[in-house]
């Protein structure tokens, strides 16, 4: 069970005060401009190991009870966190197994952070001993809101420790070798293993053509990482029950090669809450921000849902710039606070920065803050910044909202893994987090909430399931979501689904699935990018590319055909009436058209349709919250444009403006970049 936030809005930055020991007249001027920016809420001590313990066994906690003194006198919540991210220099001299080895079997040297050993014995108790002192000495202090563990997990080590755990780890999954080279096929290319001591995890100069093998690795390293965390917050627990943990996914990143490494579908289960860091590209050439706020979207629609649906955290952001980016681009007027707002309608009760205040020197230098090294506070960035913290304390009452979908698009990390490491179909064309983006678009678009879900979550409560690309789908979920259809519901998988089963051997026939679906797949081609196939769907023609499936008919029904090609006059389209529920099937990889049409009538069909029909103009995004006990909802009105807009609806002037606590005109105006939030239910004026 999730932990339940408070009825608030959490507002502040990642703060490093350990950067600024020797200038006190900084951190003076610090809590100053927090009181002027209007936050409530700081992460501190993330990299603040070698200031707490400069030499193994010499401690200094009096700069962080000062920090912690301070935040309580001005009624900041602290989410404290525990050091492990960065290791001191000294404890990665004197026990140099802490170091990672990498996948060439190199031992790594000291620097950066997040590259410590998960494995490693001596890393683990000295994390949990700084962690048990920090707990017995805060375990009281008012400013303690949350416990913030370490910082953006990930990375692999292939040392000898996490060799002999990965071993383990097999042993307890496989049971016998014998079962281990059965499930993993190693009796391609020889490569049978006869001990335990023969498996090695994947490397560029060793194995990595035994796709089972680097499957599990991934999983491995998922579990190890956890593992760790579990240590971590062990003696947290213990101490301080009651007090939640933490800790930050990465953005955009999962959904992005090499950074898919952590399966956060499980990860997610060991946190009190779910929090990740958002850095979206805006105002790139590549794609609007319309585009941009969609997958932006996606991402938060996948951590809330890995939430249970409760209000998570946004723990990063930038008011500004971002230094890693391909290129440092500065953020529009208004697009800060509506960046910040479109977290809170996608479900987040915070927006925290990273970072505070710039640091002098180092890497992140010229990443974005909302205090600059000039330490003024007439800066735009500032001012932006000091009016969100305003806004946010207007719209507080949506702090004990939720969301609640009835569409549901799956997206599952295994299945990622499989997918992508498959030598076949378009090696480069797969592109299996685009795929389920574009199609949770269709919904995002028209106003709808979405759950973006993993093959862990239940089904039941929802009225359309999508499966786009479900490459990997072990029997126990074909079994799910027969249920699911049986009792009525309706579910949209495409090419290139049930192939291979959670070890990655191909399934070839699978009875359930193939009679949900009532077809067979005897071929797929695969074509060149500037390829197209025409097929119909309901008397219209459409542009497939990338995969075409040769479908041939059992009990369903073509609802589209293919009209040239190799398939042309064979089903791209079918449908199928399964017990209670509806089943389709795309053969083809649609374009955005053919999406739009395909899913506004099945939208029609299941009487699924936003309370606001707003028109899709690529400019503006609808998103609602409700909260239950008040039975009030609430309507987020965005503008992801560099222009004006203005919107009729007879439905406004019911509604109040949260804002200006007024009834809303029944045109409403919503500047470039600017949105509104309006509320339904509950008392109006």
């Amino acid at each position: 069970m999730k932990y339940q936030l408070p009825k608030k809005l959490f507002y502040g930055a990642d703060y490093n005060p350990d950067q600024w020991l020797d200038y006190p007249e900084i951190i003076d001027r610090d809590f100053y401009l927090m009181k002027a920016a209007n936050t409530n809420a700081f992460s501190i001590n993330i990299f603040g190991w070698s200031a707490i313990e400069k030499k193994e066994g010499e401690y200094t906690f009096e700069w962080l009870d000062n920090i912690m003194d301070r935040m309580a006198s001005q009624g900041n919540n602290v989410l404290l966190a525990t050091p492990s991210g960065a290791k001191p220099a000294w404890m990665a001299q004197k026990y140099p197994e802490i170091r990672r080895v990498n996948a060439m079997r190199q031992r790594e040297l000291q620097g950066l952070r997040q590259n410590h050993c998960f494995t490693s014995p001596i890393y683990r108790e000295k994390t949990a001993k700084m962690n048990r002192m920090l707990a017995e000495r805060y375990k009281d202090h008012p400013a303690l809101f949350m416990w913030h563990i370490s910082n953006e997990f990930g990375g692999e080590c292939h040392c000898s420790l996490c060799q002999e755990a990965f071993r383990k780890w097999l042993k307890e999954r496989y049971g016998t070798l014998e079962n281990l080279n059965k499930q993993w096929w190693t009796s391609f290319w020889s490569h049978t293993y006869t001990e335990w001591e023969q498996i090695e995890s994947p490397s560029p100069i060793g194995e990595s053509q035994v796709h089972a093998l680097n499957l599990d690795w991934r999983r491995f390293v998922t579990f190890q990482t956890i593992e760790f965390y579990q240590n971590e917050i062990k003696p947290l627990k213990e101490i301080t029950p009651e007090i939640p943990c933490t800790t930050n996914f990465m953005g955009d990143y999962p959904l992005q090669a090499p950074f898919a490494g952590l399966d956060y579908g499980k990860f997610a289960k060991a946190l009190d809450v779910v929090s990740w860091d958002a850095y979206p590209e805006w105002h790139n050439p590549d794609e609007s921000d319309y585009e941009t706020a969609c997958r932006t979207a996606f991402v938060s629609d996948l951590y809330r849902t890995l939430n249970e649906n409760k209000p998570f955290l946004l723990m990063e952001c930038t008011p500004s710039a971002v230094n890693w980016q391909r290129v440092a681009k500065l953020k529009e007027p208004g697009m800060n606070t509506l960046m910040g707002m479109q977290s809170i309608a996608h479900g987040s009760n915070s927006v925290l920065y990273f970072q505070w205040r710039k640091s002098k020197g180092s890497s992140e230098k010229f990443h974005g803050a909302v205090v600059s090294q000039d330490d003024r506070e007439d800066t735009r960035v500032f001012k932006e910044a000091a009016d969100l913290g305003k806004t946010l304390k207007q719209c507080e009452e949506v702090s004990s909202s939720v969301k609640r979908a009835k569409v549901a698009v799956l997206y599952d990390w295994e299945n990622r893994w499989a997918l992508d490491d498959a030598q076949g179909y378009g090696l480069k064309s797969k592109e299996y987090a685009k795929t389920v983006e574009a199609h949770y678009r269709e919904f995002w678009k028209r106003g709808l909430d979405i759950d973006v879900i993993t093959y862990n979550e239940p089904l039941h409560h929802y009225d359309l399931v999508v499966g786009p690309m479900l490459y990997l789908l072990p029997d126990e979920m074909v079994n799910k979501i027969e249920t699911f259809v049986k009792n009525g519901g309706t579910f949209v998988t495409t090419y290139i689904s049930n192939i291979v089963n959670e070890t990655d051997l191909v399934k070839g026939l699978d009875p359930i699935f193939d009679q949900m679906t009532g077809i067979r797949v005897e071929e797929v081609d695969s074509l060149y990018a500037k390829d197209n196939v025409l097929f119909s769907y309901k008397g219209k023609s459409y542009k497939g590319s990338d995969y075409i499936d040769s479908i041939f008919l059992n009990e369903a029904v073509a609802v589209g055909r293919f009209q040239d090609h190799l398939f042309n006059g064979q089903p791209a389209i079918t449908k199928n009436i399964y017990h209670k529920g509806m089943v389709y099937y795309m053969g083809v990889r649609g374009n955005e058209s053919f999406l739009h049409d395909f899913y506004q009538e099945i939208l029609e069909e299941l009487d699924l349709q936003p309370s606001l029909q707003l028109p899709i103009d690529g400019k503006l995004s609808v998103q609602t919250r409700h909260d239950e006990e008040s039975n009030s909802t609430y309507y987020f009105l965005m503008n992801f444009s560099d222009e004006n807009v203005s919107y009729t609806e007879p439905l406004f002037n019911t509604l109040k403006d949260v804002q200006t606590g007024k009834i809303a005109e029944q045109t409403i105006h919503i500047p470039a970049y600017g949105f509104k939030l309006l509320k339904s239910g509950g008392t109006t004026e």
